[in-house]
């Protein structure tokens, strides 16, 4: 992961930076489709009771969304752009993915009306959110940040 001799970031640091751009732009992608989407839309893609639990998502739920995701790609791009700043911003991605598994998991049933496949692809959202803070540190105690 290093090339501590000159302080220019490794092949690898670019490539998951850029993966991690395309993460973050599907999550972005997926906010907006849940944001814009219809009752029309909603009904034709999923089952009554799933409708019903996403128009009664909290506006505090769907602001973690927005602030995760938001966060996740701003803080991508400051990675690309070499900026420390990337780590505090992914730490905020972080915190807001673990606020909006608040509401899906521990107050709402989202298990009982997706299945457990959404529990998986949470579970796989907060690792990489994880694993994105623990990069920007690495990467900016490997000095390739400033």
């Amino acid at each position: 992961m290093s090339d501590t001799l000159n302080g220019k970031p490794s092949t690898s640091f670019w490539i998951i930076s850029a993966v991690a751009l395309v993460w973050n732009l599907l999550g972005f992608m997926m906010y907006l489709m849940q944001v814009t989407a219809t009752p029309e839309a909603l009904a034709a893609a999923y089952s009554d009771e799933q409708v019903a639990f996403i128009e009664s998502v909290p506006v505090w739920a769907v602001s973690a969304f927005a602030i995760a995701v938001n966060a996740g790609l701003l803080g991508c791009l400051l990675l690309l752009l070499r900026k420390a700043w990337a780590v505090p911003v992914f730490i905020v991605s972080l915190i807001a993915v673990l606020i909006q598994n608040v509401h899906s998991f521990v107050l709402g049933d989202a298990i009982g009306v997706f299945g457990v496949q959404t529990l998986i692809i949470q579970t796989i959202v907060v690792v990489i959110a994880g694993l994105l803070v623990w990069y920007s540190r690495s990467a900016k105690a490997s000095g390739w940040l400033s």
